[in-house]
């Protein structure tokens, strides 16, 4: 199964993605290939898979990302072929991504569960933004702005959890991941008895 979570910043999305991979063991983070430079401490295939331009140019030119962007003067994108191959052991991939990444993903028709992580209130991302004490009063206007852009194209996903609280937001994932399991083509897919008598 393929998870795609957004969310902007200051919603607590690291933190929901970060436990719901603590708790279950049968989802990876889908690992991105990358232009830039390691930061110390990262891990080749682990945090990234960095690769030099030239060789980013030749996985575009044959179609290799499910999703790319460019960064600042970096590019990031998502192999098809990772992700087929974590499927292929049996596990589900789940993707921290944008709502450009989500309109491409979708776009190459890639099935799977869309979630946007939301905040009750726009108050409350503008509270954690600035209780981080990190943003000067310019460059937290710019993640506000941003925030809202992004949570203006909320109807691209099949489903919005609200970080209210953290364990509740969690619960809904997770139900909502378990919902997606029983879905009847996932069901069919996986028992070849009931595709026989279909």
């Amino acid at each position: 199964m393929r998870i795609f979570v957004s969310g902007p910043s200051g919603v607590g999305k690291s933190t929901v993605i970060a436990e719901l991979l603590r708790r279950h063991p049968e989802i990876v983070l889908s690992v991105s290939y990358t232009t830039r430079s390691p930061r110390p401490g990262e891990v080749h295939g682990v945090h990234y898979f960095f690769v030099d331009d030239a060789e980013f140019d030749r996985m575009l030119e044959r179609g290799a990302f499910l999703e790319w962007a460019s960064v600042h003067t970096n590019r990031y994108g998502t192999s098809n072929e990772w992700v087929a191959s974590k499927e292929a052991e049996g596990l589900s991939v789940l993707f921290d991504i944008d709502v450009q990444g989500v309109a491409q993903a979708q776009a190459q028709g890639s099935a799977g569960v869309y979630i946007m992580i939301v905040p009750p209130d726009l108050e409350t991302i503008e509270k954690r933004l600035s209780g981080r004490g990190t943003e000067s009063a310019a460059a937290l206007a710019v993640r506000l702005a941003n925030a809202r852009t992004e949570l203006a194209r909320h109807d691209m996903y099949d489903y919005l959890v609200v970080n209210d609280e953290l364990e509740e937001a969690i619960a809904d994932i997770e139900a909502i991941i378990r919902a997606q399991a029983c879905r009847r083509e996932n069901v069919k897919g996986e028992l070849k008895w009931l595709q026989r008598i279909a």
